[in-house]
């Protein structure tokens, strides 16, 4: 079992996200975080999955100074996919509201990139999963910036969120990529990995 075999390794996530931290710890993961310090910007002919899978990756070569005998880096990153174009996170509540406003009464892809990376080896990974929302009212809008903190999110949204509960009538896909992790992926790959 991979929890039993991975117990001779460090693992080093490298995300701030708390939702990440949150779902690895839940696949019984032991981990230290060591946040990478990069710039988030990627070639503007990117698009779709292979955006994430870019910055997932730029995310590991960062931290590749931590890289010892019998340590796994795992960074990731996610988009949100709309018309065409990639919604990253907002940089103010006015950029929030704006994103919302267009995820309401769509459809949109979320994008999520991982990279697992050692000494020998690396392993990129993406998945995507579709996110349909209702037609959200103006001052559902404003009632989920009010009281929740979107501004860290791809989307400007936390699916797991009040905003999921009263807005998203489905998910075809990973939940948990939509979250941020898709940690059943994740695993798969950690147990071909060590």
């Amino acid at each position: 079992m991979l929890l039993e075999r991975i117990k001779n390794y460090d693992i080093i996530l490298g995300s701030k996200s708390p939702r990440r931290h949150f779902l690895l710890s839940e696949i019984g993961l032991t981990y230290k975080v060591i946040t990478p310090e990069v710039d988030e910007s990627y070639p503007k002919d990117l698009k779709a999955e292979k955006i994430p899978l870019y910055l997932a990756q730029k995310k590991a070569e960062a931290l590749a100074d931590h890289l010892a005998e019998r340590v796994i880096i795992i960074t990731a990153d996610t988009i949100v996919w709309i018309n065409n174009s990639c919604i990253n996170k907002p940089g103010d509540n006015a950029e929030a509201y704006e994103m919302l406003q267009l995820l309401s009464g769509n459809r949109h892809e979320v994008y999520t990139g991982v990279c697992i990376k050692s000494l020998q080896k690396e392993k990129c990974f993406y998945v995507k999963s579709c996110v349909y929302f209702k037609k959200l009212h103006d001052d559902e809008i404003k009632y989920y910036l009010e009281h929740y903190k979107p501004l860290d999110k791809a989307g400007a949204y936390g699916i797991q969120e009040w905003i999921g509960y009263i807005g998203i009538q489905k998910v075809e896909g990973s939940f948990y990529n939509v979250m941020g992790l898709p940690v059943t992926r994740v695993y798969e790959h950690l147990e071909k990995f060590v």
